[in-house]
């Protein structure tokens, strides 16, 4: 079975709900006894029932908005059992809405802004008050203070909430009423009724009916050039009556304006100041002219425009340039003074006195520069030039502007000199002297001249020759024993060398460099040929054959130291190697004779006697001082015989008459003369050497 009671929310705890007993049609009694109980899944919480009365109470508060919201209808339903028998009773418990919300407002302030050229019948919705009561304690109306530019109207949606809005009836003058307040107050329809109030603030918004305005129509400013980036070049200022955004300037550079001035100049859009961005050059432009505009934020939006003028004053920040009009690098040696080598043109790109270049050249080096007229000067030699002093210069030209503190730039030009044939080769020794061995090998070098030519390339190739020239035999030709390299100088010998026959040989060597024409030198070689060991001496007396000794007779009377002979010997070797030396090797009767070390003469060093043979045989060697030494031997008999004095003498004609001692004394001339000879070359050789 189901019950149903109605009651009003926000009862007090142990306000009467129903009397179950007196709605079941049960005795009270019979209902305690049939043990009634609430069961736990129902809204329990919310009430109680007394088993001995039948009593339905109200035992927690009961806020029809928190449990149901906006819902039209708010039940709580309560279920019971009884036993013997089991039955289930539903009571249902309809909650009653009472007006205890009043509306209220999102807020007790709305602000507005209207453009103050707003149309009229303009609307401008307000945000609704909440109202959580339902039914006629609900929100029902609106009403607006009285004011002379705005209605009331009140939308009502199917669902039947209620919305306010403001209707502009009249239009807004912002300079006349720049804000409006105004009261809504909302009602809801309770008895007795609630309401709630919100304060609504209009304000008027500007027209932009005004432009910015400069202080100034014109600006004008001067900078150096090469000034800092940031600058300060000027600080414009422009003002708008307008409020608001249509009273707020925001400045920038017109499209007018090159991009390259965009790259030099920035302003700040919101100070209006102008600073340096980029990299001033008077050389580039001495005058800028800035177009600025200012605009206002209003819509449309409003501008006014103005010029800027920078002026820009030059500074020295620019050095000379030197530019070679004409150059050549290279310059012949026998060039003469005045000849010119460059042609320079100088230029500065600054102004005025900074502009004005001065040149120079350094005074050590034989060049001078002469001013052909304003901003050109050739640069000329100012002296002969000699390539083998020096062959290179670097010419350094010095430009100097006029400008404080000057600025300066420094060319080097680099000059060579071109050779000219104009120095003879010189040999390393005026003469040379050459000792030669004799039987020197066919091709061996002799000497080497050497000459030196300063010149260079061509002009200093050499080339060597042997000239036609007498030695000690006038009709002697050097080029039939002797060769040159022509380029290496070595004189190398066609064939050996017999100091027997050449003692001396002297010949010149000519050189001459590759020129044209070609210069030519000359030196005086003098060889010495030096003796070597390559003869054995030559016995001249005695004279013997082959086969045959040579015989003297002495008489048994001869007594020492009696002369029986002398050996002579030649060698045609000169100094150690002539120096003989005679030597007795063998004899019959040892001790009986002696030959003389030097001289080769033979004595008898005893008297003789009976026991002596009476024929001696003697081997005399002459050996020279030679290395190795050289030597010759001679074998002599000498035979004691008794005979007279005539026959002794005959003996020794005869001798002399095969050979004897005028034929020795020729041979001693011989020598002499050969001797005497020899020295007088070498002296003469030496006298030459001196000079």
């Amino acid at each position: 079975a189901q019950i149903r009671y109605s009651i009003p929310e926000e009862l007090t705890r142990g306000a009467f709900v129903g009397n179950i007993a007196k709605d079941l049609g049960t005795d009270v009694a019979k209902l305690a006894a049939a043990n009634l109980q609430v069961l736990s899944d129902s809204d329990s919480q919310y009430f109680s029932v007394n088993v001995n009365t039948g009593v339905i109470m109200v035992s927690e508060r009961i806020d029809r908005e928190q449990l149901c919201g906006q819902n039209p209808r708010c039940f709580l339903h309560l279920k019971l059992a009884i036993e013997n028998p089991v039955e289930f009773y539903r009571i249902e418990v309809e909650i009653l809405d009472i007006n205890d919300n009043p509306p209220e407002f999102p807020g007790d302030e709305v602000s507005l802004r209207i453009y103050e050229l707003a149309s009229l019948g303009a609307r401008f919705p307000i945000q609704p008050a909440q109202d959580p009561d339902v039914g006629t304690n609900t929100l029902q109306t609106y009403h607006l203070s009285a004011n002379e530019n705005f209605n009331l109207n009140v939308k009502a949606r199917t669902d039947g909430g209620k919305f306010p809005e403001l209707v502009l009836e009249r239009a807004l003058d912002r300079e006349l009423r720049a804000f409006h307040h105004l009261v809504l107050t909302a009602e809801d329809g309770g008895s007795p009724p609630q309401s709630s109030k919100t304060h609504i603030t209009i304000q008027v918004l500007d027209a932009n009916d005004n432009h910015p305005v400069f202080d100034r129509p014109s600006y004008g400013a001067r900078l150096v050039e090469n000034s800092p980036l940031g600058t300060l070049v000027v600080k414009l200022n422009a003002t708008d009556v307008d409020e608001g955004p249509n009273g707020d300037i925001r400045y920038s550079l017109s499209s007018h304006n090159s991009a390259a001035l965009r790259q030099i100049f920035a302003i700040d859009e919101q100070t209006g100041e102008i600073r340096v961005q980029g990299n001033l050059d008077f050389e580039e432009a001495t005058v800028y002219e800035i177009e600025v505009e200012a605009k206002d934020m209003g819509s449309p939006t409003m501008e006014e425009h103005c010029s800027v003028v920078v002026e820009i004053t030059d500074v020295n920040d620019n050095a000379p340039e030197v530019i070679l009009t004409s150059f050549s690098s290279s310059l012949s040696e026998d060039a003469p003074p005045g000849t010119v080598v460059a042609v320079i043109h100088v230029r500065d790109r600054d102004s005025g006195e900074q502009g004005k270049v001065q040149c120079h050249v350094s005074p050590d080096f034989p060049f001078q520069l002469r001013k052909d007229y304003e901003h050109q000067y050739s640069l000329l030699t100012s002296t002969r030039l000699d390539r083998e002093h020096v062959a290179y210069y670097n010419v350094t030209v010095s430009a100097l502007d006029l400008g404080s503190p000057p600025l300066s730039r420094h060319t080097i030009l680099p000059i060579a000199l071109a050779d000219v044939n104009d120095n003879a080769p010189q040999f390393e020794h005026e003469s040379y002297e050459v000792l030669v061995a004799e039987n020197n090998p066919v091709g061996s070098v002799l000497v080497t001249v050497s000459a030196a030519d300063p010149d260079s390339e061509q002009n200093s190739r050499l080339s060597y020759s042997i000239l036609r020239a007498g030695g000690t035999d006038p009709g002697l030709d050097p080029t039939r024993y002797l060769s040159i390299h022509p380029t290496s100088g070595q004189v190398s010998a066609k064939f050996p060398f017999d100091y027997e026959q050449t003692t001396y040989l002297q010949f010149h060597v000519e050189v001459s460099d590759g020129g044209s024409p070609a210069l030519r030198n000359r030196t005086l070689v003098h060889v010495f040929v030096v003796d070597q060991n390559d003869n054995a001496p030559q016995v001249h007396f005695p004279r013997a054959g082959e086969d045959s000794a040579t015989q003297f007779r002495i008489s048994p009377s001869t007594t020492p130291p009696a002369l029986i002979t002398k050996v002579v010997a030649i060698d045609a070797d000169s100094g150690r190697n002539a120096w003989l030396s005679y030597h007795l090797v063998e004899a019959t009767v040892p001790g009986l004779f002696s030959v003389a070390l030097r001289s080769g003469e033979i004595r008898i060093t005893r008297a003789l006697q009976e026991t002596d043979a009476s024929a001696h045989e003697l081997l005399v060697v002459v050996q020279d001082a030679g290395e190795p030494p050289l030597s010759t031997a001679v074998t002599l008999v000498v035979l004691v015989e008794e005979k007279g004095p005539e026959a002794l003498q005959g003996s020794e004609a005869q001798a002399a008459d095969s050979g004897g001692l005028p034929t020795i004394t020729l041979y001693l001339i011989v020598s002499l003369v050969l001797i005497s000879t020899v020295s007088l070359v070498g002296l003469a050789a030496l006298g030459v050497r001196c000079l």
